[in-house]
């Protein structure tokens, strides 16, 4: 609109400060872009009241603020907010029904932003204006006092928790490396409302495989026990062994069976 070039810009020493911003030399002069807090580190100074002002109103909206500083004076701010997936309002209940005790959101936004999108989700716990560490410590906080914690993520600063959780789950087409790297699981189709489907299959595997290995010890201790009184055959051993492999087979196949539709609680 105002017909300007960024070819023409000199852009040097671009670096990424995870968790804050980007700092980098732009026609030779040191420029800062990230949140309010990286600002004022950068700046040595507080907001003035106007960019308060500003950055509350677009952060009550549910927006993150970006804020432009070059040559030690702020530039421009921007307010910017990820779209929320149609799905994920519908798949908080069915979770609930399957056992999940609390679903905890972990965000770098800060807590007005928070408060917004979580609102409008339904989501009632909150943990903002976090770094990547700080989301590590609530997991691993988590996890010792014995929960079973998955945890669901798409970016670099996600991949700290994906590997800590014990089970992380990354998005397949929206991921970074890092996080599809550190991930359990990927979600190829970036579908959330797989994740019921998920748990319940992950539940039905678990059984299958206790069944597989109660179906084949008992099969191995009957043809054990038959060897005392000299009961076992040649035949019988070898229908012993091929039968338990084939009943353990037959009994996974089962899996490729089941159908996503069937999991949700809804559709029992």
């Amino acid at each position: 609109k105002e017909g300007l070039s960024p070819e023409k810009l000199k852009l040097d020493t671009l670096k990424n400060i995870p968790g804050k911003g980007l700092v980098a030399e732009l026609d030779e002069e040191t420029c800062y872009l990230g949140n309010i807090q990286f600002i004022e580190e950068s700046l040595r100074r507080n907001n003035n009241g106007e960019l308060k002002e500003k950055s509350d109103l677009l952060q009550s909206q549910g927006k993150s603020i970006m804020i432009l500083s070059c040559g030690g004076e702020i530039q421009g701010l921007i307010g910017v907010r990820d779209q929320l997936r149609s799905e994920i309002k519908g798949i908080l209940k069915p979770l609930s029904k399957l056992g999940i005790e609390k679903t905890l959101m972990l965000t770098g936004d800060n807590h007005q932003t928070a408060r917004a999108i979580s609102k409008e989700l339904g989501i009632e716990e909150i943990e903002a204006g976090l770094m990547p560490e700080d989301k590590l410590e609530i997991i691993r906080k988590m996890i010792e006092k014995g929960k079973k914690v998955g945890m669901v993520g798409d970016g670099v600063n996600d991949s700290p928790t994906l590997a800590r959780a014990n089970v992380g789950i990354a998005m397949g087409g929206a991921g970074s490396d890092a996080a599809l790297e550190a991930a359990d699981i990927v979600l190829m189709s970036d579908n959330l409302e797989k994740l019921p489907f998920l748990i319940n299959l992950g539940k039905k595997t678990i059984n299958i495989i206790r069944q597989n290995i109660g179906f084949s010890l008992a099969i191995k201790l009957l043809a054990l026990l038959l060897i005392v009184p000299g009961w076992l055959t040649l035949w019988m051993a070898v229908l012993a062994d091929t039968g338990a492999t084939l009943l353990v087979t037959f009994n996974g196949i089962r899996l490729a069976r089941l159908k996503e539709k069937n999991f949700f609680p809804e559709n029992p």
